[in-house]
């Protein structure tokens, strides 16, 4: 199971953890508040849970860091603290070096097997009563080898969860109570509200036109020459049986026709109006009640 620093894993978990930066708190002993060391970073597993506080015993031991397991630590944001739960200075430094370039399950095993050790297991004092900050270290505690508890468990079936004592969060030093609100979320959502068919069909009517035509007929007038009763040269008159005068006679007929031309053009096309809808609902939020009597409360 692979770690990863914090900074690696979340480049923003500053805004994740709300401001709250645990890297740079001091971290200190319960019994007496004595300082160990300092949070120099935090080791998460794959789906960013805290697993270790890497800390830093540089002020007295040069250069050595060690892990603290995140189920053997109580952070006091208050103070600018962590806690290491049944933890001396002396028993820090027996703990295995912590070499980032080294970390895999035989290194984790190391320092889970000093951690199962009963002199580690040590019961966390009760944060409700104060600290006794006058009591003096029992300069009597020699440190000795651990001996780890041999597991039960191997590389493949190892779980974080099989161990709650050193990676489960306290539920007395580990609290969240989270505070729900309803807000509004508005959306749209597109439906047919009907359909328009354009199409054409014909009608018919009784058109009128009237076209003038001209006709003819022969016209027959007799009339009396000027020179009527003249006596004619022999020779002149002739007189043919059989003559006529051939008149051709015409008339215009009306041609009707139809044809067809283009009237108008219709186009059909769809245009979109924007429009504002308000609407309201009542939603609900949760406040915090505090009820501590008499007690200091800060709120951060």
């Amino acid at each position: 199971m692979s770690l990863y620093k914090l900074n690696e894993f979340d480049p923003d978990y500053r805004d994740t953890l709300e401001g709250n930066d645990i890297k740079g708190l001091g971290v200190y002993t319960e019994g007496n508040d004595e300082k160990i060391g300092t949070v120099n970073d935090v080791l998460v597993d794959d789906e960013g849970h805290f697993r270790y506080l890497v800390v830093d015993l540089g002020f007295w031991i040069f250069g050595k860091k060690v892990l603290l397991p995140v189920g053997r630590s109580r952070i006091d944001y208050g103070r600018d603290r962590v806690y290491a739960v049944g933890m001396t200075r002396e028993q820090a430094e027996d703990l295995p070096e912590f070499d980032e370039r080294q970390v895999d399950y035989d290194y984790e095993e190391r320092v889970r097997g000093v951690y199962r050790n009963p002199q580690y297991s040590t019961t966390p004092v009760d944060t409700a009563t104060p600290l006794d900050t006058t009591a003096t270290l029992d300069t009597g505690f020699t440190a000795t080898p651990a001996t780890p508890t041999t597991p039960t468990f191997t590389r493949d079936t190892y779980n974080y969860e099989q161990e709650p004592s050193l990676f489960g969060l306290n539920e007395q030093d580990h609290q969240t109570l989270r505070l729900y609100e309803e807000r509004l979320v508005a959306n749209k959502r597109r439906q047919k509200t009907g359909e328009v068919a354009v199409g054409k069909h014909i009608e018919t009517e009784t058109a009128r036109v009237s076209v003038p035509v001209e006709k003819e007929h022969v016209v027959i007038e007799r009339i009396t020459p000027d020179d009527a009763g003249r006596v004619v040269a022999p020779g002149e008159a002739d007189f043919r049986e059989g003559e006529f005068a051939r008149v051709e006679i015409h008339e215009e007929t009306a041609d009707i026709r139809k044809e067809a031309f283009v009237r108008e053009e219709v186009r059909v096309r769809k245009v979109v109006e924007q429009d504002t809808v308000d609407a309201q609902e009542t939603i609900r939020r949760e406040e915090l009640d505090v009820n501590a009597p008499g007690l200091p409360i800060e709120e951060r």
